[in-house]
């Protein structure tokens, strides 16, 4: 199928290629784990249970609660330190996105194109979008930010849900069906529209400055289809992200420049911290680089082709999951393994996120699990 004026491309490519694997025998076997020596001790504090996680879930994480969704619309708020639940509450549809959440409310998005927003578990309104969305909504400063597929903004008023603006740029003739960016920094809202990042003024819509995550080279659509992708991650003055299959790199969120870019063909977003910018590439090879100014630091390949959750760094250790349920803790500053806990063997469905001293995975068959040093 050739692509057309504003067509949807339905899955990124890596992931087109990896389901396209699960029927051949010729598909690459994921990297067996190798024996660890834990450096570290941590487990399993406690679990609980969802419905099955089939869509691109984002857990929100607050001073004290986790928020987290099922694919059937239900949305349940857990208490960090013991897994007790605080509410729950349905969309009464499929979730396309979400979740996201200021640790009031709570908004997520339907395969019907609703945004619903709840508040402590109450739906308080709905409202049909124009476009399907696939990056979980964010809420800050009593506003619901919601990105499309075709990477238009808009922010509704928390409590009623009344339109207040909408922020497009010139159309792309490819989109890409995958999470964005889409971030608080300070008074400024950021977007990832194209291969760019862009500050928005989040009361008028307006704006302030863009940067160029990377410079899309090719023949055709396809090849020159660089959008940035989720999640984002901040770490001072720094945000910096992922362009879809491109590069890596990190723009100075103050001034709106761009401060580096590296070639990284990958397909989700990195993690940061002031000492280092880590991610995987197509393969789940992981790269290390420096937060200053892009230099590698260390790569390993121990885990390709084991589809990896987005990464997250907790302290000095990076943390992710695989298609096992296992989560790995790497050292940030040499990738070398500190330790592996196993949640039950299915793949962690979401990146992990941390409130406080605990951690959270969550498995596409809907086990929670709460992992904490110890």
């Amino acid at each position: 199928m050739k692509p057309t004026s504003r067509a949807l491309l339905a899955l990124p490519l890596s992931l087109a290629l990896g389901a396209c694997s699960l029927f051949g025998s010729d598909a690459p076997k994921p990297t067996p784990l190798q024996a660890v020596s834990p450096s570290l001790a941590g487990r399993v504090v406690w679990s609980a249970r969802i419905g099955d996680v089939d869509f691109p879930l984002q857990v929100a994480a607050t001073a004290e609660r986790f928020v987290v969704a099922d694919s059937g619309g239900r949305v349940l708020a857990l208490r960090a330190q013991d897994g007790a639940e605080v509410w729950r509450g349905d969309a009464g549809a499929k979730l396309m996105a979400g979740v996201g959440s200021d640790g009031r409310w709570a908004a997520v998005v339907t395969r019907d194109q609703d945004l619903v927003v709840l508040d402590a578990g109450r739906e308080i309104w709905r409202k049909r979008l124009a476009a399907p969305v696939h990056t979980a909504p964010l809420v800050a400063g009593e506003r619901v930010f919601v990105q499309s597929v075709d990477r238009a903004v808009q922010a509704f008023d928390v409590l009623d849900g009344h339109r207040l603006w909408e922020l497009r740029r010139p159309g792309d003739a490819l989109l890409l069906a995958q999470p964005g960016g889409l971030a608080a920094f300070k008074d400024t809202l950021v977007v990832g529209q194209g291969a760019r990042l862009a500050g928005v003024d989040p009361l008028r819509g307006i704006l302030r400055w863009e940067a160029n995550v990377a410079s899309p080279r090719g023949t055709n659509e396809v090849e020159r289809l660089a959008d940035v992708v989720g999640p984002l991650a901040r770490t001072g003055d720094f945000l910096c992200a992922r362009a879809f299959q491109s590069a890596v790199g990190c723009i100075n969120a103050q001034r709106g420049s761009l401060v580096w870019s590296r070639p990284s063909a990958g397909a989700k977003g990195v993690t940061a911290d002031s000492k280092a910018v880590i991610g995987f590439d197509a393969v789940d090879r992981l790269t290390a680089w420096r937060t200053e100014n892009g230099e590698t630091l260390w790569s390993n390949e121990e885990y390709q082709h084991r589809q990896l959750s987005a990464p997250l760094l907790s302290g000095t250790s990076l943390v992710f999951g695989d298609l096992e349920g296992q989560v790995h803790f790497l050292a940030r500053d040499t990738g070398k393994i500190q330790l592996r806990v196993p949640t039950g063997g299915s793949p962690i469905a979401a990146g992990l996120v941390q409130s406080g001293t605990t951690l959270l995975a969550v498995a596409r068959n809907g086990g929670v699990h709460a992992l904490r040093l110890e």
